[in-house]
Protein backbone atom coordinates (compact mmCIF):
# COMPACT_ATOMS: atom_id res chain seq x y z
CA UNK A 1 0.00 0.00 0.00
CA UNK A 2 2.82 2.99 0.71
CA UNK A 3 3.93 1.84 -2.67
CA UNK A 4 0.90 2.26 -4.33
CA UNK A 5 0.62 6.04 -2.48
CA UNK A 6 3.85 6.96 -3.54
CA UNK A 7 3.01 6.01 -7.46
CA UNK A 8 0.31 8.12 -7.23
CA UNK A 9 1.95 11.09 -5.63
CA UNK A 10 4.36 10.79 -8.55
CA UNK A 11 1.71 10.97 -11.07
CA UNK A 12 0.04 13.76 -9.54
CA UNK A 13 3.64 15.68 -10.00
CA UNK A 14 4.11 14.56 -13.24
CA UNK A 15 0.73 15.91 -14.50
CA UNK A 16 1.01 18.39 -12.32
CA UNK A 17 3.98 19.60 -14.51
CA UNK A 18 2.62 18.55 -17.47
CA UNK A 19 -0.05 20.94 -16.68
CA UNK A 20 2.28 23.67 -16.11
CA UNK A 21 4.47 23.43 -19.71
CA UNK A 22 0.67 23.35 -21.38
CA UNK A 23 -0.60 26.42 -19.75
CA UNK A 24 2.43 28.37 -20.14
CA UNK A 25 2.46 27.19 -23.86
CA UNK A 26 -1.23 28.68 -23.84
CA UNK A 27 -0.32 31.85 -22.78
CA UNK A 28 2.83 32.25 -25.37
CA UNK A 29 0.44 31.50 -28.36
CA UNK A 30 -2.41 33.59 -27.37
CA UNK A 31 0.18 36.16 -27.18
CA UNK A 32 1.43 35.39 -31.02
CA UNK A 33 -2.18 34.77 -32.11
CA UNK A 34 -3.05 38.45 -31.05
CA UNK A 35 0.01 39.59 -33.41
CA UNK A 36 -0.65 37.06 -36.02
CA UNK A 37 -4.27 37.88 -36.04
CA UNK A 38 -3.92 41.53 -36.33
CA UNK A 39 -1.87 41.31 -39.35
CA UNK A 40 -3.81 39.15 -41.32
CA UNK A 41 -6.84 41.34 -40.30
CA UNK A 42 -5.43 44.30 -41.60
CA UNK A 43 -4.08 41.99 -44.86
CA UNK A 44 -7.38 40.37 -46.13
CA UNK A 45 -9.14 43.22 -47.73
CA UNK A 46 -6.24 44.33 -49.66
CA UNK A 47 -5.31 41.37 -50.99
CA UNK A 48 -9.26 40.09 -51.67
CA UNK A 49 -9.22 43.53 -53.73
CA UNK A 50 -6.34 42.36 -55.27
CA UNK A 51 -7.86 39.66 -56.13
CA UNK A 52 -10.88 40.73 -57.61
CA UNK A 53 -8.88 43.16 -59.71
CA UNK A 54 -6.94 40.27 -61.19
CA UNK A 55 -9.60 38.58 -61.68
CA UNK A 56 -11.61 41.13 -64.12
CA UNK A 57 -8.22 41.99 -65.81
CA UNK A 58 -7.65 38.18 -67.22
CA UNK A 59 -11.81 37.92 -67.64
CA UNK A 60 -11.84 41.57 -69.75
CA UNK A 61 -7.79 41.91 -71.21
CA UNK A 62 -7.33 41.61 -74.97
CA UNK A 63 -3.96 42.59 -75.13
CA UNK A 64 -1.08 39.91 -74.92
CA UNK A 65 1.15 41.25 -71.87
CA UNK A 66 1.09 38.97 -69.12
CA UNK A 67 -1.12 36.65 -71.18
CA UNK A 68 1.52 33.88 -69.66
CA UNK A 69 -0.02 34.18 -66.69
CA UNK A 70 -3.36 33.21 -68.15
CA UNK A 71 -2.34 30.62 -70.56
CA UNK A 72 -3.63 27.30 -69.74
CA UNK A 73 -1.80 24.43 -71.19
CA UNK A 74 -2.09 20.78 -70.17
CA UNK A 75 -1.48 19.60 -67.15
CA UNK A 76 1.37 17.65 -67.19
CA UNK A 77 3.60 19.22 -64.56
CA UNK A 78 2.04 19.88 -61.33
CA UNK A 79 3.74 22.17 -58.14
CA UNK A 80 1.84 22.13 -54.85
CA UNK A 81 3.15 24.44 -52.26
CA UNK A 82 1.35 22.74 -48.71
CA UNK A 83 2.12 25.46 -46.03
CA UNK A 84 2.72 23.58 -42.64
CA UNK A 85 4.12 25.05 -39.17
CA UNK A 86 7.55 24.32 -37.83
CA UNK A 87 6.58 22.72 -34.80
CA UNK A 88 3.53 19.92 -33.25
CA UNK A 89 1.62 20.67 -30.43
CA UNK A 90 -0.57 22.49 -32.59
CA UNK A 91 -3.33 18.97 -32.53
CA UNK A 92 -4.56 17.70 -36.40
CA UNK A 93 -3.52 21.16 -37.78
CA UNK A 94 -0.24 19.60 -39.89
CA UNK A 95 -2.25 16.41 -40.10
CA UNK A 96 -5.25 17.66 -41.69
CA UNK A 97 -3.30 19.89 -44.15
CA UNK A 98 -0.74 16.92 -45.74
CA UNK A 99 -4.22 15.00 -46.07
CA UNK A 100 -5.43 17.49 -48.01
CA UNK A 101 -2.51 17.83 -49.81
CA UNK A 102 -2.52 14.18 -50.79
CA UNK A 103 -6.02 13.71 -51.21
CA UNK A 104 -5.62 16.94 -53.77
CA UNK A 105 -2.91 14.37 -55.75
CA UNK A 106 -4.76 11.45 -55.41
CA UNK A 107 -8.23 13.10 -56.86
CA UNK A 108 -6.92 15.73 -59.64
CA UNK A 109 -3.03 14.41 -60.55
CA UNK A 110 -2.97 10.73 -59.66
CA UNK A 111 -1.91 10.25 -63.30
CA UNK A 112 1.14 12.66 -63.19
CA UNK A 113 2.19 11.38 -59.46
CA UNK A 114 2.32 8.11 -61.03
CA UNK A 115 4.90 9.44 -64.02
CA UNK A 116 6.73 11.37 -61.32
CA UNK A 117 5.88 14.66 -61.98
CA UNK A 118 4.06 15.98 -59.33
CA UNK A 119 6.36 18.57 -57.19
CA UNK A 120 6.13 19.69 -53.48
CA UNK A 121 7.46 22.75 -52.20
CA UNK A 122 6.67 22.76 -48.48
CA UNK A 123 6.47 26.00 -46.22
CA UNK A 124 7.05 25.00 -42.83
CA UNK A 125 9.05 22.05 -41.19
CA UNK A 126 6.73 19.44 -40.78
CA UNK A 127 5.62 19.63 -44.06
CA UNK A 128 9.19 19.09 -45.19
CA UNK A 129 9.84 16.47 -42.74
CA UNK A 130 6.22 14.71 -44.28
CA UNK A 131 7.01 14.96 -47.84
CA UNK A 132 11.00 14.34 -47.44
CA UNK A 133 10.45 10.79 -45.58
CA UNK A 134 7.72 9.79 -48.07
CA UNK A 135 10.16 10.24 -50.69
CA UNK A 136 7.93 12.93 -52.64
CA UNK A 137 10.10 15.26 -55.07
CA UNK A 138 10.36 18.29 -52.50
CA UNK A 139 11.77 21.65 -53.84
CA UNK A 140 13.55 22.72 -50.36
CA UNK A 141 14.51 26.02 -50.81
CA UNK A 142 11.44 27.78 -49.13
CA UNK A 143 10.56 25.48 -45.91
CA UNK A 144 12.45 27.73 -43.33
CA UNK A 145 10.06 31.07 -44.56
CA UNK A 146 8.79 30.94 -40.80
CA UNK A 147 12.48 31.19 -39.34
CA UNK A 148 12.17 34.72 -40.78
CA UNK A 149 8.59 35.57 -41.53
CA UNK A 150 8.60 39.11 -43.52
CA UNK A 151 7.24 39.74 -47.26
CA UNK A 152 10.79 39.72 -49.22
CA UNK A 153 11.09 35.94 -47.59
CA UNK A 154 7.43 34.92 -48.76
CA UNK A 155 8.12 37.19 -52.18
CA UNK A 156 11.21 34.78 -53.42
CA UNK A 157 9.28 31.78 -52.78
CA UNK A 158 6.27 33.20 -55.00
CA UNK A 159 9.31 33.85 -57.29
CA UNK A 160 10.29 30.07 -57.37
CA UNK A 161 6.73 29.51 -58.06
CA UNK A 162 5.93 31.97 -60.33
CA UNK A 163 8.75 31.52 -62.64
CA UNK A 164 9.07 27.73 -62.50
CA UNK A 165 5.42 28.33 -64.24
CA UNK A 166 6.68 30.95 -66.68
CA UNK A 167 9.56 28.22 -67.60
CA UNK A 168 6.68 25.77 -68.12
CA UNK A 169 8.58 23.87 -65.35
CA UNK A 170 5.32 23.04 -63.99
CA UNK A 171 1.72 23.76 -65.41
CA UNK A 172 -0.20 24.47 -62.61
CA UNK A 173 0.50 25.17 -59.30
CA UNK A 174 -1.81 25.01 -56.36
CA UNK A 175 -1.77 26.06 -52.56
CA UNK A 176 -2.50 24.06 -49.74
CA UNK A 177 -2.68 26.24 -46.63
CA UNK A 178 -5.41 26.86 -43.49
CA UNK A 179 -7.72 29.97 -43.90
CA UNK A 180 -8.33 31.77 -40.60
CA UNK A 181 -11.26 31.83 -39.31
CA UNK A 182 -11.29 32.18 -35.26
CA UNK A 183 -8.99 30.93 -32.60
CA UNK A 184 -11.09 27.96 -32.22
CA UNK A 185 -11.69 27.14 -36.15
CA UNK A 186 -9.68 27.40 -39.24
CA UNK A 187 -10.85 26.32 -42.78
CA UNK A 188 -8.28 24.43 -44.91
CA UNK A 189 -8.54 25.08 -48.58
CA UNK A 190 -6.63 23.91 -51.68
CA UNK A 191 -6.85 26.57 -54.11
CA UNK A 192 -5.35 27.62 -57.97
CA UNK A 193 -2.62 30.06 -57.68
CA UNK A 194 -0.96 29.72 -61.31
CA UNK A 195 -2.66 30.23 -64.11
CA UNK A 196 -4.91 33.27 -62.96
CA UNK A 197 -8.68 31.93 -63.39
CA UNK A 198 -11.57 34.96 -64.71
CA UNK A 199 -13.77 36.13 -62.50
CA UNK A 200 -16.88 33.61 -62.35
CA UNK A 201 -20.07 34.48 -64.07
CA UNK A 202 -22.24 34.33 -60.68
CA UNK A 203 -19.27 36.97 -59.12
CA UNK A 204 -19.04 39.34 -61.81
CA UNK A 205 -22.56 40.33 -63.41
CA UNK A 206 -21.13 44.14 -64.14
CA UNK A 207 -18.70 44.81 -66.80
CA UNK A 208 -15.75 46.98 -65.29
CA UNK A 209 -14.08 48.94 -67.45
CA UNK A 210 -10.84 49.67 -65.92
CA UNK A 211 -8.75 53.05 -66.90
CA UNK A 212 -5.19 52.27 -66.95
CA UNK A 213 -2.48 55.06 -66.96
CA UNK A 214 0.59 55.22 -68.22
CA UNK A 215 0.53 51.97 -71.27
CA UNK A 216 -1.73 49.20 -70.37
CA UNK A 217 0.10 46.54 -71.44
CA UNK A 218 3.10 47.57 -69.20
CA UNK A 219 1.25 48.07 -65.89
CA UNK A 220 -0.53 44.85 -66.45
CA UNK A 221 3.10 43.05 -67.25
CA UNK A 222 4.03 44.60 -63.64
CA UNK A 223 0.31 44.64 -61.84
CA UNK A 224 -0.14 40.72 -62.52
CA UNK A 225 3.25 39.68 -60.82
CA UNK A 226 2.95 42.12 -57.49
CA UNK A 227 -1.04 40.83 -57.03
CA UNK A 228 0.35 37.34 -57.27
CA UNK A 229 2.61 38.13 -54.69
CA UNK A 230 0.63 39.66 -52.30
CA UNK A 231 -1.82 36.80 -52.80
CA UNK A 232 1.30 34.28 -51.69
CA UNK A 233 1.97 36.43 -48.72
CA UNK A 234 -1.99 36.71 -47.73
CA UNK A 235 -1.79 32.97 -47.87
CA UNK A 236 1.19 32.72 -45.51
CA UNK A 237 0.13 35.07 -43.00
CA UNK A 238 -3.56 32.95 -42.68
CA UNK A 239 -1.34 29.69 -42.40
CA UNK A 240 0.39 31.71 -39.23
CA UNK A 241 -2.65 32.82 -37.56
CA UNK A 242 -4.07 29.60 -37.84
CA UNK A 243 -1.19 27.60 -36.13
CA UNK A 244 -1.37 30.04 -33.40
CA UNK A 245 -4.97 29.66 -32.86
CA UNK A 246 -5.10 25.52 -33.56
CA UNK A 247 -1.73 25.45 -30.62
CA UNK A 248 -3.87 27.68 -28.30
CA UNK A 249 -7.17 25.29 -28.65
CA UNK A 250 -4.83 22.56 -28.58
CA UNK A 251 -2.73 23.37 -24.90
CA UNK A 252 -6.01 24.94 -23.30
CA UNK A 253 -8.07 21.08 -24.03
CA UNK A 254 -4.48 19.56 -22.91
CA UNK A 255 -4.85 21.78 -19.76
CA UNK A 256 -8.59 20.68 -18.81
CA UNK A 257 -7.62 17.03 -19.50
CA UNK A 258 -4.57 17.79 -17.21
CA UNK A 259 -7.51 19.21 -14.61
CA UNK A 260 -9.69 16.04 -15.20
CA UNK A 261 -6.51 13.80 -14.66
CA UNK A 262 -5.34 15.37 -11.51
CA UNK A 263 -9.04 14.93 -9.88
CA UNK A 264 -8.89 11.35 -10.70
CA UNK A 265 -5.44 11.16 -9.27
CA UNK A 266 -6.70 12.69 -6.18
CA UNK A 267 -9.38 10.42 -5.92
CA UNK A 268 -7.53 7.25 -6.15
CA UNK A 269 -4.75 9.10 -3.96
CA UNK A 270 -7.14 9.65 -0.87
CA UNK A 271 -8.96 6.13 -1.27
CA UNK A 272 -5.83 4.48 -0.92
CA UNK A 273 -4.12 6.27 1.99
CA UNK A 274 -7.48 6.09 4.08
CA UNK A 275 -7.30 2.08 3.23
CA UNK A 276 -3.91 2.58 4.25
CA UNK A 277 -4.79 4.20 7.68
CA UNK A 278 -7.91 1.62 8.16
CA UNK A 279 -5.94 -1.30 7.61
CA UNK A 280 -3.03 0.21 10.43
CA UNK A 281 -5.70 0.90 12.62
CA UNK A 282 -7.13 -2.64 12.56
CA UNK A 283 -3.73 -4.27 12.92
CA UNK A 284 -3.67 -2.34 16.31
CA UNK A 285 -7.33 -3.05 17.51
CA UNK A 286 -5.95 -6.79 16.78
CA UNK A 287 -3.06 -6.66 18.45
CA UNK A 288 -4.31 -4.65 21.57
CA UNK A 289 -7.25 -7.78 21.39
CA UNK A 290 -4.39 -10.07 21.63
CA UNK A 291 -2.50 -8.72 24.20
CA UNK A 292 -5.81 -8.67 26.45
CA UNK A 293 -6.75 -11.95 25.37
Amino acid sequence: MPGKLKEVRNRIKSVQSTQQITKAMKMVSAAKLRRAQDAIIQMRPYARKLQELLQHIVQNYQGDAGRQYITKRPVEKVLIVVITSDRGLCGAYNANLIRLAKQLIQERYAAQQARGQVYIMPIGKKGYDHFVKYKFQVIPDHWRIFYQLNFETVRQAAQTAIQGFLDQRWDVVELVYSEFKNAASQRFVAERFLPVEPAHAASSKTHINFLFEPNEDQLIEELIPRILNTQFFKAVLDAQASEHGARMTAMDKASENASEILKTLRISYNRARQAAITTELTEIVSGASALKG
